[in-house]
């Protein structure tokens, strides 16, 4: 006679255990799934938008080349003003970031305008680097803009960001937009230098960057920049002109050699894409130490073909890499999709060139590596 537990409620506790074993593997399946839902889960900075108004095919790559990074993309008619889309409006139209090395932009119109320096002239740096204007800003070199900031001084750089816009709204009724700000003293510590190399003390939009990239793309014009919403808008729009930039004759042209040099060999690399249809621009990259947060911004525009865009494109930090590069790169994936889609096209039997020098289009032999 067998004494141990009887066959049947062997049977039974056995059941009773692969029950709970299949249980409770299902409900570590079901925690481990959901754990890979909420790690997958992207981030999507363009939820809250609203669109109406917004040239969708621009819309679509702007917002495909950001992906789920924490910023925002800003694309501008810049021979008008118009508006033709906002990637994360809430995070463009705030009241504004550092501007990191864009701020170099002010720098080079406000010296060659008061004639602090020229295209041609040679800045030593330390016992070995020598710098012109056009390869410090491709390769955005701080302590050549430092330089020109501590031979303007305080005052004149001010007078020229506000002139160009800093500190005040770049549209005319955009539903939310907040104003950068200009401050009333040298940053302390660094000065007018670390102020006109990375921008300390001073606060920028997104808006802000493209009213200024627009009217050095149109030649000298800041336009209000205008976002319609609806039909009545659209078919209503015309261009409003804020103000005509007082800038030296050719300040404009000598600043756009050292942007397109940034794209074709220095810091803006990877918004490269073809010779035949340049884009110009400028990154920056820093830390917004009221935030604690990295910035990383770029703002440019194409110079060949039909439809010419201004875009400006801000990372505000987060689980991703931040930089100026990266900027460039997100603005690169922009260019090259419209290109793609035939959005530059002119229409002629032989497109638009670029009337940059060629020199500028091509990489120097002292910089190849």
């Amino acid at each position: 006679m067998h004494t141990g537990i009887p066959f049947m409620l062997r049977t039974f506790l056995m059941a009773l255990l692969l029950a709970g074993l299949v249980q409770n593997a299902a409900l570590a399946a079901s925690r481990s799934a959901r754990a890979r839902r909420v790690v997958h889960t992207r981030f999507d900075p363009a939820g809250d938008d609203n669109t109406d108004g917004d040239d969708l095919v621009i819309r679509r790559a702007a917002v495909a080349a950001l992906g789920s990074r924490n910023g925002s993309v800003v694309v501008v008619d810049p021979t008008t003003g118009r508006v033709l889309t906002i990637v994360n409006q809430k995070l463009a139209l705030e009241s504004g970031f550092v501007p990191c090395s864009t701020v170099k932009l002010v720098t080079t119109l406000a010296a060659l305008t008061e004639n602090v320096t020229q295209p041609d002239t040679v800045i030593a740096i330390g016992r070995r680097a020598r710098y012109t204007l056009t390869t410090a800003l491709a390769h955005s070199n701080n302590e050549y803009f430092a330089y020109l900031g501590e031979h303007l001084g305080f005052d004149r750089v001010i007078h020229y960001a506000s002139m160009l816009g800093f500190g005040e709204k770049a549209g005319l009724d955009i539903t939310g937009e907040e104003a950068g700000t200009l401050p009333d003293r040298p940053p302390a510590g660094g000065g007018v230098g670390l102020m006109t190399s990375f921008g300390e003390g001073i606060s920028m939009t997104p808006l802000e960057l493209a009213a200024l990239l627009s009217a050095i793309a149109n030649g000298g014009t800041l336009y209000y920049l205008q976002y319609p919403h609806s039909p009545d808008e659209e078919n209503n729009f015309a261009p409003k002109i804020k103000r005509t930039l007082d800038l030296a004759p050719g300040s404009i042209g000598d600043l756009k050699a050292g942007m397109r040099a940034a794209v074709t060999y220095g810091t803006a690399r990877r918004a490269h894409y073809d010779p035949e249809e340049p884009v110009l621009g400028k990154t920056g990259t820093c830390t917004d130490h009221r935030s604690s947060s990295h910035m990383g911004w770029f703002g440019s525009f194409n110079e060949v073909g039909a439809h010419q865009l201004v875009i400006v494109v801000m990372l505000a930090g987060g689980r991703l890499p931040v930089s100026g590069p990266i900027a460039a790169g997100v603005a690169g994936v922009i260019y090259r999709s419209l290109s793609k889609q035939q959005y530059f096209a002119s229409g002629e039997s032989s497109p638009r060139r670029s009337d940059l020098p060629q020199i500028l289009v091509t990489k120097p032999t002292c910089c190849e590596q």
